[in-house]
């Protein structure tokens, strides 16, 4: 899916600077902090388009970590293949228009931005660490590989990336998950009955 079509399901929004984009696109969605390896993105992309598959990628947020994945493209040629639209107030617009989120951080207590994207129909490549592999079933809704493993990150997104059928069934798959297991008649109900089981210890 390119930037300016959708798939059933998904928020019909533009993207602003993005929208004229027509090949996949990867997104990256994040604070820009160094647990967040913003810069394994780029090696990713990079080697991805060594595969010679077509893609762009979306780069949303700001951080300490931004000129670092910045001059990196340039350092591997590859910046104009690279958008970084900073800070965004409606992250679902992008997430919507994309077709694979990256998030290769070191570290994530729950991954929000994996079930956000899950939920928009986008399969995730990710790091098996922290709550990730909660969220993700490797293989099903996203691929997980080890932290700093950017060959392995760039052939599954090439894979995903290449194979529109493949990309539409984890995309779906990704979004009933998402929906079953976290939406809120769901998950209030197990907040509530926490709480009542916490509350009843203490007043025996």
């Amino acid at each position: 899916m390119s930037l300016s079509s959708r798939v059933p399901g998904r928020t019909g929004a533009r993207c602003g600077p993005c929208c004229e984009v027509t090949e996949p696109v990867l997104v990256h969605v994040s604070n820009f902090r160094p647990v967040k390896r913003p810069v394994d993105c780029v090696e990713i992309l990079a080697r991805v388009l060594k595969k010679g598959v077509k893609t762009r990628l979306i780069m949303v947020g700001d951080g300490s970590e931004r000129p670092n994945a910045e001059h990196r493209a340039r350092c591997l040629g590859i910046y104009d293949y690279c958008t970084f639209v900073g800070k965004q107030p409606r992250i679902v617009d992008y997430l919507s228009a994309s077709d694979v989120l990256l998030l290769p951080s070191e570290q994530e207590s729950f991954g929000l931005a994996a079930l956000e994207a899950m939920a928009c129909e986008v399969p995730v490549v990710a790091s098996r660490v922290g709550g990730l592999p909660e969220v993700v079933t490797d293989g099903e809704t996203g691929f997980l590989s080890p932290v700093g493993d950017v060959d392995k990150m760039a052939t599954d997104a090439a894979r995903l990336l290449s194979d529109e059928k493949l990309r539409h069934d984890m995309g779906q798959a990704a979004r009933e998950f998402a929906i079953d297991r976290y939406c809120t008649d769901c998950v209030i109900p197990e907040y509530i009955s926490f709480y009542e089981q916490v509350i009843a210890k203490q007043s025996a």
